[in-house]
């Protein structure tokens, strides 16, 4: 039934060309003898002009009555106007009324919570549309760049028995008659997945129930990871700049109107593929954060806020390096001092803090074993995990992305919540 979308129709080798476009009406304006609607689609939006003496009267009665958000088709001629928006304007000859529509309850004034609320009407909206067109073409730049280099797509569970970082942030459901949770991570499924195809990736939602309620903090998130079979820290890390340069590339490739009408210096994230992401030791970004007076010790972890303190220090995204043993996982990997662990945090600039974790990950069998009762992990519960150990161990390192987190740095946007369509935040209801 539809014959073209807004955008195609938007070119100077158009004009004075009849066009059908069916659409949903984004403004109107009536006037004595005039009606000028926007028409929108999923591809932009254009200025349609109605005028009395040209239609016929049933046009002209239908598109007074048209509400906002009420859908319509349109047929016209194009024609060039500086004046409309994009600079294109359809001269109406005929409108069919598809659906006029009730009053439209969002006016574009809406508070963060009313939003929530109408959050099915509300991502209609013109920079939701901009917004998820660029997580669009995030996503296909940074899972291009592993299918570029080899890397095998997997499709582990969301339903675990076990956990793979902290076990108080866990969401519990019933497996039939058993206990199960969803998943926190697929890595320790990646894990198991490098013994057979040696490069794998996943991209899943991941759920956590922790009580964060940060700009940065949703309870139903998706994750872009990613393990190796032979890789130490310092190749891992070269998969996540180039993996993040990629999408980066992507977005400027194919989202550049979009990017620019959100407000982000398309010139920035230019310079963010063009020149290489900073590595600094964990011990080098307290000492920053020290000579800063960030009240900060030696084997804190780095909060929210002292990771925008750093970023903030700098115009491109560090790998901070070597975190303590006590605030890292047990599988990753120790230094040799047994203090520190190879591992790295990706921080985003600009205050936005982490997006990316990785490390080396242990695998010697009785080194493993000994953590997991350090960190009164249940070996029982594990016993397959340490089994990827005990027949025929190699070398391997793996990350996680945070896909929505990443999304709010290129776009430098208010909230993570912005980020999805119907986002899961503590203290709001879930009723759609």
């Amino acid at each position: 039934m539809k014959s073209i979308y807004i955008e195609n129709i938007m070119k100077e080798n158009n004009i004075g060309k009849e066009f059908s476009l069916y659409g949903w009406v984004y403004r109107r304006r009536i006037m004595k003898d005039k009606i000028f609607i926007v028409l929108r689609d999923s591809s932009g939006i254009i200025q349609c002009l109605i005028e009395k003496n040209k239609v016929n009267g049933k046009t002209w009665e239908d598109s007074k009555k048209i509400q906002i958000e009420g859908s319509i088709k349109i047929d016209g001629i194009i024609e060039k106007d500086e004046r409309a928006p994009g600079g294109f304007e359809l001269k109406a000859k005929e409108v069919k009324i598809i659906d006029l529509g009730d009053v439209f309850p969002l006016k574009g004034n809406e508070t963060p919570l009313a939003i929530m609320d109408w959050r099915h009407l509300w991502i209609r909206s013109r920079r939701f549309n901009a917004i998820s067109k660029v997580r669009d073409s995030l996503t296909r730049g940074l899972i291009e760049y592993f299918t570029k280099n080899k890397w095998y797509w997997v499709f582990p569970p969301i339903l675990t028995p076990t956990t793979c970082e902290e076990t108080t942030t866990l969401f519990e459901v019933k497996y039939f008659d058993e206990k199960a949770f969803l998943s926190q991570s697929a890595q320790l499924y990646l894990e198991s997945l490098i013994f057979s195809l040696e490069k794998v990736f996943s991209l899943t939602p991941s759920f956590r129930a922790e009580k964060s309620r940060t700009k940065r903090h949703l309870h139903e998130y998706w994750q872009l990871e990613c393990e190796a079979a032979w890789m130490d820290d310092n190749e891992i890390m070269k998969v996540a700049e180039g993996m993040v340069k990629e999408g980066i590339k992507k977005v400027i490739e194919e989202r550049k109107k979009e990017v620019e009408f959100l407000g982000r210096d398309i010139k920035k994230l230019r310079k963010f593929i063009e020149d290489d992401f900073i590595r600094m030791k964990y011990d080098e970004a307290i000492d920053e954060l020290q000579k800063s007076k960030v009240k900060i010790q030696w084997g804190d972890d780095l909060s929210s806020d002292e990771e925008k303190k750093l970023t903030l220090m700098h115009d491109m995204p560090i790998f901070v390096m070597n975190y303590p043993r006590k605030v890292k996982a047990f599988y990753a990997k120790e230094l040799g001092d047994k203090k520190r662990v190879i591992n790295f945090d990706l921080l985003a600039p600009e205050g936005f803090g982490e997006i990316i974790s990785g490390s080396e990950r242990e695998d010697n069998y009785e080194i493993l074993k000994e953590k997991m009762k350090e960190f009164k992990i249940p070996l029982q519960t594990y016993s397959w995990y340490l089994d990827l150990r005990k027949y025929g161990s190699v070398p391997h390192s793996g990350f996680g992305l945070g896909v929505d987190r990443t999304l709010r740095w290129l776009l430098k946007l208010e909230h993570v919540r912005d980020t999805l369509p119907f986002p899961r935040l503590r203290g709001t209801q879930i009723n759609m």
